[in-house]
């Protein structure tokens, strides 16, 4: 019997390792300060001009904020994404990145329809979709994270729960219709969601992983 000691040689058909880029914790705070800033922005328009404005200006106002917004949850994704926060697999890593493309022509739309003349081009029509599948994206991805436990503590369940946003304002909208308790519904929403979230992060970045 032959007994062997040099070490075994390491497979190399497995090919490397995925390896996060890694973020900063000072980077993560600025991210969470985006994101509480754009929250609070989409959240004060709400509930000044409301969620279906009926003026050219409620329109502008509402849209420019919504972009803001959305700004906001491009840093947040730029922190998942950095800190692998959904997974270390492939598919996870395309995940993020898709919903980094449908949330770029949501923000696209918003800014765009945000001006008066372009608002009734035809071509800005097929971007607006992009809006409620960004945010039903959002919503994926935080219950990925939950189940990932990459993050920790508040920063692992806190993004599910400001991404419950999508599944709450559109029954409210169905409920209420077209009324103040919707607007109600969704800047209120965006505070504890969204807004705490990147209080979150700005305040506890190393729960995310951030070094």
């Amino acid at each position: 019997m032959t007994i062997r000691t040099e070490p075994i040689p390491a497979r190399t058909d497995l090919g490397p390792a995925p390896v996060s880029p890694g973020i900063s914790a000072r980077a993560t705070r600025i991210a969470g300060a985006i994101l509480t800033a754009g929250s609070l922005s989409w959240s004060a328009a709400i509930f000044t001009v409301g969620n279906n404005p009926d003026t050219s200006l409620g329109l502008t106002i509402q849209d420019f904020a919504g972009g803001l917004f959305q700004i906001g949850i491009f840093a947040l994704l730029t922190v998942q994404l950095r800190t692998q926060a959904t997974g270390v697999s492939k598919a996870a890593r395309v995940a993020l990145y898709v919903e980094h493309v449908i949330l770029a022509i949501a923000t696209i739309w918003s800014f765009l329809h945000a001006i008066p003349a372009l608002r009734d081009a035809a071509w800005l029509v097929p971007m607006d979709i992009c809006w409620p599948l960004s945010m039903f994206g959002m919503f994926l991805i935080g219950v990925k994270l939950i189940f990932t436990k990459r993050w920790k503590g508040a920063a692992r369940v806190w993004p599910f729960v400001a991404e419950t946003w999508f599944i709450c304002t559109v029954p409210a909208f169905v409920i209420f219709g077209d009324s103040r308790w919707v607007d109600v519904i969704g800047g209120t929403h965006l505070v504890i969601g969204y807004a705490t979230l990147g209080a979150i992060l700005a305040l506890k970045p190393r729960l995310t992983g951030a070094r």
